[in-house]
């Protein structure tokens, strides 16, 4: 079973759902704090911690626009690493 869970330094926005084979996912979408300090590792994108926590991260001072194509990269790369996890 794959779990959802917010990355500890994240903001939720919301959810994006990603559809894998016949199965549907609800990503939680999350928003970096400005005031992050730089070497915590935290990249935006979709992030996998181990088998079962999964989501997307985006930079919580981008434009809307940038917003988008980091949740539309990283949702092509979630269903790429839901498809290699569970489909293999």
């Amino acid at each position: 079973m794959v779990r959802v869970a917010g990355h500890p330094s994240g903001r939720f926005l919301g959810y994006v759902q990603v559809q894998v084979a016949s199965r549907t996912y609800a990503l939680r979408v999350e928003a970096l704090p400005s005031n992050r300090t730089e070497g915590t590792g935290a990249e935006t994108g979709f992030f996998a911690e181990g088998e079962d926590r999964l989501g997307i991260l985006v930079d919580g001072e981008a434009s809307a626009d940038v917003v988008e194509r980091t949740i539309e990269r990283a949702s092509v790369d979630a269903a790429r690493h839901i498809s290699r996890t569970l489909l293999n």
